[in-house]
């Protein structure tokens, strides 16, 4: 499982004022010029804004520091009630080493207030996953641990054709080339490409970015100080590789992620290539998963482990949580596989979950119970196979553990687990055992947390619904309205 980072600041114990002093010390002993100010909007995207170092006051970790227009974020207000207030998280310092240029940055990672009433911003994603982990501790859960695997895939260079604009208008047509060294299309790194669906684990020279993940991973623990369990090449051609962080709870584990996957982009950059979370850019091979393991905890206990069940050694509870997960399966994905290049992903023959259904080991089914060890209660976990690298962490973790809860609170029975490869069952017997399929568009899932979202409303009000779905919708129809490559190919000669 991926995942807990060592907190830099033990906030449990200690006032606002001491976990304030801690870091305003580490500021000054970074002897950074700036001070970076991350948050995350719906969407899921990092946005940052600048002060200087000697306008950081103590307060501020208290009270707050007035520098957002929310009318410019995605998802959040509108032009008539846009003064909103970022509050820096003291545990999530970190030293910035590319920010040199500027004189040196230390960065927070700060939740997102109401202006007039300083009261947390229900449309902030951080905020919904805070009150997520709220909600598992008020149903007895004071832990839960979370480990997602990032995949992403680095380019030598993406080429958008003929332009940006035009590709924005799309008047005249529009397409990409991806370049990438390890590729079967075009190879130059001195060796043989990685053939399609054989790149998992390659060593180098194979592997080209070898270098280039360590290089991410020392920024990782040296920098923004997150423990890592592994880094290596995944299954496919051009790129595809994995980063492990190990596991930590709902907040943090999520707060390491968006971290990940701002390093990723920006050692990439200073390689001089592209990284991408797009869940499936490379036509013919594996997209992009985002697996996320995950336990309840009551005190020491794991909620899940139970040395007495034959099939996987889990309890009851770890049952219902299942059921849950199975029952919102298809409305999770609007979350989960937020893109409509996610359901590129979602079809047969390329790993990913098309079924729902769970399983031990079993990596056809959409939940899966990893049976690494027998006897082991700290291990005992179940990994969501659904989402993909797009997803926003913090919406993600919080609609799992919301589907998870509901099953726990109306134990929702799961059903029998399916021990076969159901990607090869016919659709008769796929009926009989009662397996349902995954949405096939973004349109589709969106249609299905319509008609499912009562789970998600203890943390996720109407409104950051129906903008997330306005959004969402938007994208589905801007697609929609143009025409494909492909369909010039299929259907020229009609």
């Amino acid at each position: 499982m991926a995942g807990a980072a060592v907190p830099l600041t033990e906030t449990t114990g200690e006032t606002e004022e001491s976990a304030a002093g801690k870091a305003m010390q580490r500021v000054r002993d970074s002897r950074a010029r700036w001070v970076e100010l991350f948050y995350t909007d719906v969407l899921g995207g990092y946005n940052h804004v600048h002060i200087p170092t000697e306008a950081l006051e103590p307060d501020a970790f208290t009270e707050g520091i007035p520098k957002l227009d929310g009318s410019s974020v995605p998802g959040f207000r509108r032009i008539f009630e846009s003064d909103m207030i970022l509050l820096p998280d003291p545990s999530t310092f970190a030293d910035v080493p590319w920010g040199v240029e500027q004189g040196g940055t230390a960065r927070f990672i700060c939740d997102v207030l109401e202006g007039s009433t300083r009261e947390p911003y229900p449309h902030d994603p951080r905020g919904v996953a805070r009150r997520a982990s709220e909600a598992l501790a008020g149903a007895g859960y004071d832990r839960s641990y979370w480990g997602p695997e990032i995949e992403f895939f680095v380019f030598d260079h993406v080429r958008l054709l003929p332009t940006p604009d035009a590709v924005r208008d799309a008047w005249g047509g529009a397409g990409y080339e991806i370049e990438s060294a390890e590729a079967p299309w075009g190879a130059s790194n001195g060796h043989a490409p990685i053939r399609f669906k054989e790149g998992y684990q390659r060593a180098a020279p194979v592997d080209a970015l070898e270098g280039l993940r360590g290089h991410i991973g020392n920024v990782l623990r040296d920098s923004f100080h997150i423990r890592l369990d592994a880094h290596h090449h995944e299954v496919a051609t051009a790129g595809q590789c994995e980063i492990n962080v190990r596991f930590d709870e709902l907040l943090p584990a999520a707060d390491h992620i968006q971290d990940v996957r701002y390093v990723i982009k920006n050692v990439a950059k200073l390689h001089g290539q592209i990284a991408t979370f797009m869940p499936k850019p490379v036509f013919g091979d594996n997209g992009l998963g985002m697996h996320m393991n995950q336990s309840l905890w009551s005190g020491d206990a794991n909620a899940f482990y139970d040395p007495e069940d034959p099939y996987a050694e889990i309890s009851q509870t770890c049952r219902y949580y299942v059921g849950g997960l199975l029952e919102h399966a298809r409305a999770l994905c609007a979350i989960t596989n937020p893109t409509t290049n996610s359901y590129r992903r979602l079809v047969p023959g390329y790993e990913a979950p098309v079924y729902i259904a769970w399983s031990r080991a079993n990596r056809s089914a959409n939940v899966r119970i990893p049976c690494y060890h027998r006897g082991r209660p700290a291990s005992k976990r179940i990994e969501y196979r659904t989402p993909d690298s797009a997803a926003n962490i913090y919406l993600t973790e919080a609609a799992l553990a919301m589907a998870g809860l509901d099953g726990i609170k109306r134990k929702i029975d799961p059903g029998n687990p399916v021990d076969e490869d159901i990607f090869k069952l016919p659709a008769h017997r796929r009926k009989e055992l009662g397996i349902r399929e995954l949405p096939g568009s973004l349109s589709e899932a969106l249609e299905c947390l319509e008609s499912d979202a009562e789970f998600l409303r203890p943390v996720m009000p109407e409104s950051l619904l129906e903008v997330y779905k306005e959004i969402k919708r938007d994208e589905q129809l801007q697609l929609d309205l143009r025409p494909h490559p492909y369909e010039f190919y299929r259907y020229l000669d009609c």
